[in-house]
């Protein structure tokens, strides 16, 4: 069997991969350099971030083998197309990234929203303006055709007796409050106060990178390689309650992108990191069946059959079944299947699967596992995105543990929602195997090296990057799945931050549309003053007051024919409670509380669905003109909610 790169008295052996062949189908070709080689081996060149060494690196580079055994006598299948990586062009770059952030009139006078646009800028914190400055400035520098305006005559403030403001200052005169709680403190002054475990969610990450910097705090703590050293990083309890994804409306999940991707930019920008995002170039796909077939398409005829599908029904099902079989099996997921029968039964599923006549019973737990990491790494576009993939290899190059895994949070936030599903159900199967290591062997790091050749190198990656930097990469890879197994309930979070940010930009735009409307109410105002005066005299107790300065709220639960129902506000009173009121009261109706959400509707937010340990009394001083609705929640999947297939 082969080995890892290994120190023996001074002498370095290392692994190589060789072969155009290889690198045009994306198998794994291994081959061993003599021991008089030149080149650093990959290890030497790892820094502290790199936790893990050779002796779990080796079970990397089996996994590897693994994977070439399990490609060969594939040369039968119809030949596909791999993913084609391509660089933009100069200065359209910039042009993609404002346009994906929703500023693309900043360079294009046709494009939609100017308005919104100015909404979104005007929520900026300062870290983020520079970002989208730096990119601005770079599009209107190499502009030679078209004549761009100067940044600084864009955002100057109307009235203003200066006639040239920098974006940055513009900004934070608009939303010096976005960036704290609005107690006055500064980055700076609030991260020192945190402790060092806890992750800081109300302030902006890029701004708290800066005061880090700012401060000259250049000593970085080493992830170690063992697992319980890794930071207990945890979150503060936030009052107005936690924000996960699919808590939002599509409307919301918009500002939210943007937000997220100036903040990403803001945070590479603060440590010097430029990111160069590449893009995919078209290619031909399967258009049905189990592997190989885009996310999107295999959700789509999947919700045919199960509409509110989130994960691929054949991801669920070889899930499922692993599980059944038992956790405690020792080195499950390391142990590669039979090559053999895992092709066999990949071409029978393909066949059999949606008609319901594939025999579970028959397949071994070992041969389920291949195929899962195979239904991961057949993908025709990465799990992980080619646009974001940089993004992800570049977040151990923060000076910190508690930066990389902000970023680390930013860039899973950026995922299409069909990758980010996907990835959280995959990361969710893998700690339930670690919870039982004691009797599989498999620990966070086991686990880790042997699914992240799996996740990183698809198909097409391999022939656009040097030895070396396959070399180096295996251990960066290792160190990413190992923080998205960790830290996961983490990672799905969205920051308060932003979401305040969208809390403001809402308001911002609710100021537009009253606008709009204001002359209509003063047409609509001379017809109602004829009635005016009777209104006035009517008595107080005709005159609906506001339920929440009463001492309570009201909340409506329309699926359930529920049309209000009013619930005493406390201090202490928490949307888990308002659940268990509504239930309480609704003795006929069949439903679990796990199964309902209650949501916050209108004022600054569109919707969202309420974490049960919120606050309504600090939700409700936050957003004052909310409403609270009860509605069916889709429960993200899970073993005992998996549809029959058989």
């Amino acid at each position: 069997m082969e080995h890892p790169p290994i120190h023996i008295d001074g002498t370095v052996v290392e692994r190589v991969v060789q072969g155009a062949a290889a690198r045009r189908t994306g198998l794994y070709s291994v081959q061993s350099r003599p021991k008089n080689a030149s080149g650093k081996p990959p290890h030497h060149c790892c820094n502290s971030r790199d936790s893990l060494d050779e002796l779990f690196m080796d079970e990397y580079w089996t996994e590897v083998e693994n994977i070439t055994l399990s490609g060969e006598g594939k040369g039968d299948a119809e030949p596909q197309d791999v993913v084609q990586l391509k660089l933009p062009d100069e200065g359209e770059q910039e042009k993609a990234w404002l346009t994906e952030a929703g500023l693309a009139p900043l360079f294009d006078e046709s494009a939609s929203d100017p308005e919104d646009m100015m909404g979104l800028l005007f929520t900026l914190t300062r870290t983020q303006a520079a970002a989208v400055e730096k990119r601005f400035e770079t599009i209107r520098k190499r502009s030679k055709q078209h004549h761009i305006p100067d940044v600084r005559d864009i955002f100057k403030l109307p009235g203003t007796l200066e006639s040239k403001v920098s974006l940055p200052h513009v900004l934070l005169t608009r939303t010096n409050l976005v960036v704290g709680q609005g107690n006055g403190a500064g980055p700076s002054e609030q991260s020192v106060s945190e402790p060092e475990t806890d992750i800081n969610l109300e302030l902006s990450f890029s701004d708290q990178a800066l005061s880090y910097k700012e401060d000259s705090k250049t000593s970085s703590e080493a992830l170690t390689d063992t697992d319980d050293t890794l930071p207990n990083f945890k979150l503060s309890r936030d009052k107005t309650g936690l924000t996960k994804m699919g808590d939002l409306s599509p409307q919301d999940m918009k500002k939210v992108h943007r937000l997220v991707l100036i903040e990403m930019t803001a945070l590479f920008d603060t440590a010097g990191i430029d990111l160069k995002a590449h893009k995919a170039v078209k290619l031909k796909v399967k258009e049905s069946g189990l592997f190989g077939v885009p996310l999107a398409t295999l959700l789509e005829q999947d919700q045919r059959r199960q509409p509110g599908t989130k994960v691929p029904i054949i991801l669920q099902r070889l899930i499922f079944h692993i599980e059944e079989e038992g956790l405690d099996t020792e080195w499950l997921l390391r142990i590669p299947g039979s090559a053999t029968r895992v092709k066999a039964v990949h071409v029978e599923l393909e066949g059999k699967f949606y008609e319901g006549l594939f025999s579970w019973e028959s397949l071994k737990q070992h041969d389920a596992a291949s195929l899962l990491k195979l239904f991961i790494r057949e993908l025709p576009h990465p799990l992980l995105t080619v646009e974001y993939l940089i993004a992800f290899m570049a977040v151990l190059k923060l000076p910190t543990k508690t930066q990389q895994l902000q970023a680390l949070n930013l860039v899973v936030l950026l995922l299409p929602e069909s990758s980010r599903d996907v990835l959280k159900a995959l990361m969710e199967f893998l700690q339930r195997v670690i919870d039982h290591k004691e009797q599989n062997k498999m620990t966070l790091n086991n686990v880790a090296v042997v699914m992240a050749p799996n996740i990183f190198m698809f198909k097409g990656f391999r022939n656009k990057i040097s030895m070396q930097q396959e070399l180096s990469m295996a251990t960066e890879t290792a160190n990413i799945v190992r923080l998205l197994i960790r830290y996961q309930n983490l990672l799905w979070t969205i920051p308060k931050f932003i979401m305040n940010q969208v809390r403001k930009q809402n308001t911002e735009n609710q100021k537009k549309i009253s606008k709009e409307r204001a002359m209509r109410k003063l047409l609509k105002k001379i017809a109602y003053d004829r009635e005016k005066p009777e209104k006035q005299k009517k008595p107080p107790s005709e005159v609906r007051a506001d339920s929440s300065s009463q001492g309570f709220i009201r909340v409506q639960a329309p699926q359930f024919s529920k049309v209000s129902m009013a619930v005493q506000l406390t201090e202490e009173l928490q949307a888990f409670d308002v659940l268990s009121h509504f239930l309480s009261q609704k003795s006929s109706v069949s439903v679990k509380r796990e199964d309902l959400c209650l949501y916050e509707i209108g004022g600054n937010i569109k919707e969202r669905c309420l974490d049960e340990d919120t606050y309504m009394k600090d939700l409700l001083e936050l957003n004052p003109s909310a409403k609270w609705v009860i509605k069916w929640v889709i429960q993200r999947w899970d073993t005992h909610t998996l549809p029959a297939m058989s």
